[in-house]
């Protein structure tokens, strides 16, 4: 029903930023939640930040408010993730997924679509 497509991945020095892109495309509905996500090496799929397609809303994992920023692009129907003062903490596979849900949300059981992911390296 949906399809996703990340991309902006690559290498980056600590303190650094980068910024990912998430291609929305079939059938979209303005109640979904689309949220970033990223897994590191040994780690569990963890929450990064979610926005919907219309409002004001954004929702952030609270280690990473203040570095990180959500955004859209309605037109081109992307999501995109601008990460900064990156640290090697930060490296991991990202991945945007969406959900149809009301309201905004952390957890990964009620997104319902995932993109296959970009690789972020952060050097130290």
């Amino acid at each position: 029903q949906v399809q996703l497509v990340e991309s902006g991945g690559g290498l980056v020095q600590a303190g650094g930023s980068l910024r990912l892109s998430c291609a929305a495309s079939g059938r979209t509905f303005n109640s979904y939640a689309m949220g970033w996500f990223r897994q590191a090496p040994g780690k569990e799929r963890e929450f990064v930040a979610a926005i919907k397609w219309s409002g004001s809303s954004t929702y952030y994992a609270d280690s990473l408010k203040g570095r990180f920023t959500v955004s859209r692009d309605n037109a081109k129907t992307t999501v995109y993730l601008q990460m900064n003062s990156l640290k090697p903490e930060d490296t991991a596979v990202y991945y945007c997924a969406a959900g149809h849900v009301w309201r905004l949300t952390g957890s990964i059981n009620d997104y319902d679509y995932w993109g296959q992911g970009t690789q972020v390296t952060v050097s130290s």
